[in-house]
């Protein structure tokens, strides 16, 4: 391997905490009803808009108009800044996982379908920014993962051949983006895989953290 693309959300920080604040503080605003972590967990990993998206058919029992989806996305957007990352937490070996790889001479990128004004930050925030040559929002590309452009041009940007470019994530999204692509791939145990089992994605392993991978890729695993 040359390079590791690394996604966010469920894979390297927990935000779930941030998520389901941010979620209720906007329907809060909008006289809806609040909703469960529990069930907010099963609508990430798709992009803010789908999460809202997800969100307003849940509790309102009907596809959101243009003009709901605009006010709600809005008042989200806000509240997520306001909170982003109070209430999440980095996973246990992913500092120890990143540093080693940039030990080993990997180039590291972080692709997620987090919009970059949030990712970027809370990278920041959590002490993460430093170990990333470069880092992709959901809103850098026409496509979002499970499409395979964002694996592609990520590695545009490298130098690297999709086949000499490790994906690690948590998801199917992941996993889909990165066979399209031509990328092997390595999924997270823990993360959130709208609410179905990691283990029946198809992916070349699964770790419990990602302090494995270093080692593993040195035993040519």
């Amino acid at each position: 391997m040359e390079a590791v693309i690394v996604d966010l959300d469920g894979t390297m920080v927990d935000t779930l905490g941030d998520f389901t604040v941010a979620v209720n503080s906007m329907l809060a605003d909008l006289d809806l009803p609040a909703i469960a972590a529990s069930r907010i967990e099963s609508m990430v990993g798709k992009g803010s808009e789908h999460l809202i998206r997800s969100v307003l058919r849940h509790v309102r029992g009907q596809e959101p108009d243009g003009a709901l989806q605009s006010e709600a996305w809005r008042r989200y957007s806000r509240h997520y800044l306001e909170i982003n990352g109070q209430h999440a937490s980095v996973y246990a070996g992913v500092v120890d996982g990143l540093h080693s790889l940039r030990e080993a001479g990997l180039r590291l990128a972080c692709l997620t379908n987090k919009p970059g004004d949030f990712a970027r930050p809370l990278l920041a925030a959590k002490g993460l920014a430093r170990y990333f040559d470069v880092v992709f929002g959901g809103d850098a590309f026409e496509r979002k993962k499970p499409d395979p452009l964002p694996l592609r041009k990520t590695c545009e940007v490298l130098g690297t051949q999709p086949q000499r470019t490790l994906m690690v994530g948590d998801s199917s999204n992941d996993a889909l983006a990165a066979r399209a692509a031509g990328c092997p791939v390595v999924l997270m145990r823990y993360g959130y895989n709208h609410g179905e089992p990691v283990e029946a994605v198809d992916a070349d392993g699964l770790l419990d953290s990602l302090a494995e991978l270093a080692p593993m890729l040195r035993a040519g695993a």
